[in-house]
């Protein structure tokens, strides 16, 4: 069962380390690359104060983002900002996102997302931890996937697993750190299932897009391939 308080709670601790961390840059630090392709470290530092007061939006009742184009166009405006600036809109649209998780609501609401995906609105903090502790990652600031908190490694893995579930363009797989174990891809009945081991960093950095597989133990057949998240 998803507990939105306990969420929220981490996603404050998140955005906490995640400012720490930005605030030891400086502004030439800010221009140089991500680990995303195309984006500089100020598209990341972008997107993660939008995402917040996109997910405001979520939380009450609006759309998402006015269009794609607007939100690639806001993330290009405010990308080249200087750093004091970063920090200043990541810590209020943080703070707004805060405000909005903090108000009653009914929970078991469902809420539109980007694309039409729908979720209840007790998973949004969540979906705000993902972005928060994933892009601190893309940074390349030295904090690592090995560094996230373990309890968020596994609920990740889990959530992508079954994001992939299903999906006829992904063999049936199964996925496990050695101690626990997660199916993806088609139906084992559809084919033969291929084991995917590592641990639960690269796991997740497999699922995530964020590490190549390389570090993984594959059996029954390649490494598959994931479609794009």
């Amino acid at each position: 069962m998803i507990d939105h308080a306990h969420d929220l709670a981490s996603v404050r601790v998140a955005t906490e380390r995640l400012l720490t961390a930005v605030g030891t840059l400086d502004n030439a630090a800010v221009t140089q690359p991500s680990r995303l392709p195309g984006w500089t470290r100020g598209h990341v530092l972008a997107h993660l104060a939008r995402n917040a007061d996109a997910l405001v939006n979520v939380l009450e009742g609006r759309p998402m983002y006015v269009s794609g184009e607007a939100r690639d166009a806001d993330i290009e405006r405010d990308a080249p900002r200087a750093l004091d600036v970063q920090l200043t809109d990541l810590r209020e649209s943080a703070a707004r996102f805060q405000e909005a998780g903090d108000a009653p609501a009914d929970w078991s609401r469902t809420v539109e997302l980007r694309n039409g995906v729908k979720d209840t609105a007790a998973r949004v903090p969540f979906r705000r931890w993902v972005e928060v502790e994933l892009h601190h990652v893309d940074l390349g600031i030295g904090y690592e996937l090995e560094d996230l908190p373990a309890e968020f490694t596994e609920r990740e893995i889990d959530f992508l697993a079954d994001r992939f579930a299903g999906r006829p363009d992904v063999p049936s797989t199964r996925v496990t750190d050695g101690t626990r174990a997660w199916s993806t891809g088609r139906r084992p009945d559809d084919g033969p299932e291929v084991t995917v081991t590592g641990s639960p960093a690269d796991l997740l950095g497999w699922l995530a897009g964020r590490r190549d597989g390389a570090a993984l133990t594959v059996d029954g057949g390649p490494l598959p391939p994931l479609p794009p998240l």
